[in-house]
């Protein structure tokens, strides 16, 4: 019986052996060997497709009894490396053999692997969610014993060995004769080993129920082949591990699924370039002055408006230069944003599509994810009792984006741990023993609400906001997205919208039942849809469609397509555009600009803090802009499209451009105009009296009632409505000068008066402390007991003090 099974077993390695050496037909897996031997690899992947056309019988042995075939397959593979390269065969104790293609009824999710599946070859698609710890096993050991010079040699294997004949697992320390034995650990052979979990992709699961999971065990060349959070499809063999306690089993078998292929089916592959694609890029790139403009538009273009936003978006997409100076400093060139704003204003949406256009993106969101979750945990394993670190959004997201939505929704706890990732873009933890520092050099793109969850006009920016500057600081750009109620913005998104709703798929059918997954009846390992648009020729542009691009305006407006703008982004964001002088300049010239204004107008609405980093953000954003062009050199336009945007986002102003004022000069006469009405409506917004307030006073001759960091002028209209009151007001300032005090002598006595009663928050002083404090404020040119006097007088005759025993009263 044992010999019939042996010839068996020899017939079916045969039989693998021919399917090999297919040289004199196609020549498919003879080339295929040879390449693993040049790369120095051990497993050869094989189309199971190919097998069935060949040979149907053994393919569909290999689907039902996977074990024994398996294990015939590889002994033909070592025997077939041999004939080719003997030396090669003879460096690794065997060979392995992978598979891919359509599995048909055998291709699974986690949910439908039964029992009827153990023992067969299966592929399984799904997430992975966690990953063991990869450890050594040893596969054979080599003992020496010196009393009798003779040399030992023991193979080890498990329930998790293909054979599954699971040896003694006692390491031999004496021979039959009690002698001691010594190992030879250099001749010893071991192997890696990890187990990791799969569970069901969330679109897949019926609804209303919680996902399912399968436990995967990974030998050798598999080991870390995939990480936490990649969508796999795990081909192997599904097997049941019996547990005995003490001579019995309690009938319920822990299952596995024994590898020998993970493909990842993640989005993060760099994409393939033929030589007419970098054609392509390099003739967009040279033909169009305003790449970056158009590159902005197709940002999105189901969401309207935004410009500014697209730009930042896309800005971020390419990123800064990253420097590592000699001295370790690392000056970080990832570029983060803040969405912050009124509800329904498609902060959300944005977020969604650079998920899918970023080729590495982690989705959040406030409440769901905490500090630890989003930098780093210490986590205990499950199979060894050991504390490891387990990576968290940022670290894996490690040079791609993180998307953060409720942004305000976070604790200020959980919220602080993301300083270091922002600026350093490094984790450092030093918990329970565990001293490490992992990268985490990733975007940060965040959408936030208001603290009264409606964006409040008045109140300032960072009240509204409610965060601390420390972390505003860290965000290079700040857009405030308000829901303005105009009637004809809301017609143009309205129309927007309603378009999109009109739009439909093209080969779309009536009454068609869209399907609820996009995989779901894909039953092979390689994406079929995927290899038609490779084949395809790339396009530049998409083609318009009214429905969903709207009317065209002009010509010349169009929409470059996804897949040209995934490519063309991966190809500039290796640019490392160099700094030069006139950009340095301009950049250096408005980097001032903004601190005086923080100096002097203190009172300007702006949405956060400038410190040096803002300095930072304009170079990134200007390399940003020069990498959009394909440029090797950032010129004075790259600084000032960052300048720009830094402009829009911190004090919500846009440049004008040269040629618009070009033209107003042209138009001086209508300028003039409107700078004579313009202090005459400023007038009218004065605000009104308190009479409550014994401080709120405003003299008509007083030109300094503030406006926002601006001195008001006098509008010729009042002066001609009030030319009677003005003629006394000079007639009496031209007799207080004879007295000894002048109009410009009178109009500073006032500010000073005015400042000493708030300052003493009193409405009664003596004139001896006015005198004094007065003077104080004018050391330069102190004014005399004579002029103070008239000043006073002055002010008495126009009932806004009163003087009596040598007190003024404020009326």
């Amino acid at each position: 019986m044992d010999t019939d099974v042996d010839q068996h077993l020899r017939d079916v390695q045969r039989e693998y052996m021919d399917f090999l050496d297919d040289a004199e037909t196609e020549g498919t897996y003879t080339d295929k060997v040879r390449e693993m031997v040049t790369n120095n690899d051990f497993r050869l992947i094989v189309n199971i497709n190919e097998l069935r056309k060949k040979n149907e019988t053994r393919a569909n042995a290999l689907l039902s009894a996977g074990c024994e075939e398996l294990v015939c397959f590889q002994k033909a593979l070592k025997e077939f490396v041999a004939t080719a390269d003997t030396a090669y065969a003879k460096q690794h104790e065997e060979f392995f053999v992978g598979f891919e293609g359509s599995f048909g009824a055998k291709h699974v999710t986690p949910r439908s692997l039964t029992s009827s599946y153990l023992g067969n070859l299966v592929c399984v698609e799904g997430i992975v969610t966690k990953c063991s710890l990869v450890r050594t096993k040893v596969v054979r050991s080599v003992h020496y014993c010196p009393a009798t010079k003779k040399t030992i040699e023991r193979r080890y294997t498990d329930l998790t060995s293909l054979d599954a004949f699971p040896s003694s697992a006692v390491y031999p320390t004496k021979d039959e004769d009690n002698n001691p034995l010594e190992t030879e650990f250099g001749l010893s052979a071991y192997k890696d080993h990890q187990t990791f979990t799969i569970q069901e992709m969330p679109e897949k699961a019926p609804a209303g129920q919680l996902p399912r999971s399968v436990d995967i065990v990974a030998d050798d060349d598999l080991v870390d082949a995939c990480k936490p959070g990649d969508r796999v499809q795990v081909i192997g063999l599904y097997r049941c591990l019996p547990s005995k306690k003490g001579g019995f089993t309690s009938g319920t078998f822990r299952t596995i699924m024994i590898a020998n292929n993970v493909k990842l089916m993640s989005k993060e592959v760099a994409p393939s370039f033929s030589a007419d694609d970098v054609a392509k890029i390099k003739k967009f790139s040279k033909s169009k002055k305003d790449v970056f403009e158009i590159l902005a538009k197709s940002m999105a273009p189901t969401i309207h408006g935004h410009e500014y936003i697209k730009k930042a978006v896309l800005c971020m997409l390419l990123g800064g230069c990253e420097k590592v100076l000699t001295n370790g400093t690392r000056l970080r060139g990832d570029i983060n944003v803040l969405l912050i704003g009124d509800p329904s204003t498609a902060k959300s949406q944005m977020l969604r599509y650079v998920l899918h256009t970023a080729p590495r993106a982690i989705p959040t969101t406030g409440r769901g994810s905490s500090g630890v979750g989003l930098t780093a945990a210490v986590t205990t394993d499950q199979e060894t009792g050991e504390r490891r670190l387990e990576a968290g959004a940022m670290v894996l997201a490690d040079r791609g984006v993180v998307c953060i939505d409720e942004f305000d929704k976070m604790t200020d706890m959980d919220r602080t741990a993301i300083h270091e990732v922002m600026e350093q873009g490094r984790v450092t933890i030093a918990k329970a023993g565990i001293h490490a520092k992992l990268n985490a050099r990733c975007s940060v793109l965040a959408a936030a609400n208001p603290v009264y969850g409606r964006y409040d006009q008045y109140k300032t920016p960072m009240d509204n906001i409610g965060m601390q500057d420390s972390l505003l600081s860290r965000f290079d750009l700040l857009f405030i997205v308000l829901d303005k109620m105009d009637p004809e913005h809301d017609r143009m998104i309205s129309d927007h919208v309603l378009r999109i709703h009109r739009y439909r798929s093209p080969g779309e059918q009536d009454g068609d039942v869209l399907p609820m997954g996009s995989d779901v009846d894909v039953l092979t390992t390689a994406d079929l849809d995927a290899a038609e648009e490779e084949e395809k020729e790339m396009s530049i542009y998409e083609k318009h469609d009214n429905t969903l691009h709207g009317q065209k305006k002009d010509k010349k407006e169009k929409i470059v397509s996804m897949q040209f703008m995934r490519k063309y982004i991966h190809v500039a964001k290796a640019l490392r555009p160099a700094l030069t002088r006139e950009a340095s300049d301009c950049i250096a010239d408005e980097y001032s600009k903004l601190r005086s204004q923080e100096n002097l107008a203190s009172d300007v609405a702006r949405t956060q803090p400038v410190t040096a980093r803002s300095l930072e953000t304009m170079i990134r954003l200007a390399s940003a802009h020069a990498k959009a062009r394909m440029s090797k050199t950032i010129t004075r336009e790259d600084a000032e499209a960052a300048i720009e945007m830094v402009q829009f986002a911190i004090f919500h102003k846009v440049l004008e451009k040269a040629k618009k004022k070009r033209q107003r000069e042209a138009d001086s006469e209508d300028e003039e105009e409107e700078d004579e009405e313009q202090p005459a409506k400023r007038r009218k917004e004065r605000p009104p009296r308190n009479p409550d307030d014994p401080y709120d006073y405003y003299d008509d001759e007083d030109e300094t009632v503030p406006d926002i960091g601006h001195r008001r002028e006098k509008s010729k209209e009042l002066k001609e409505k009030e030319s009677d009151e003005s003629m006394d007001v000079t007639a009496t300032s031209g007799a207080a000068a004879k007295d000894g005090v002048s109009a410009d002598r009178l109009q500073m006595f006032q500010k000073s008066l005015l400042g000493i009663f708030k300052k003493e928050h009193a409405d009664s002083l003596p004139l001896k402390r006015v005198t004094e404090a007065v003077n104080g404020d004018h050391p330069d040119d102190p004014f005399s007991e004579s002029e103070i006097r008239s000043a006073v007088d002055k002010m008495m005759d126009n009932n806004q003090v009163m003087l009596s025993d040598e007190t003024i009263f404020l009326i």
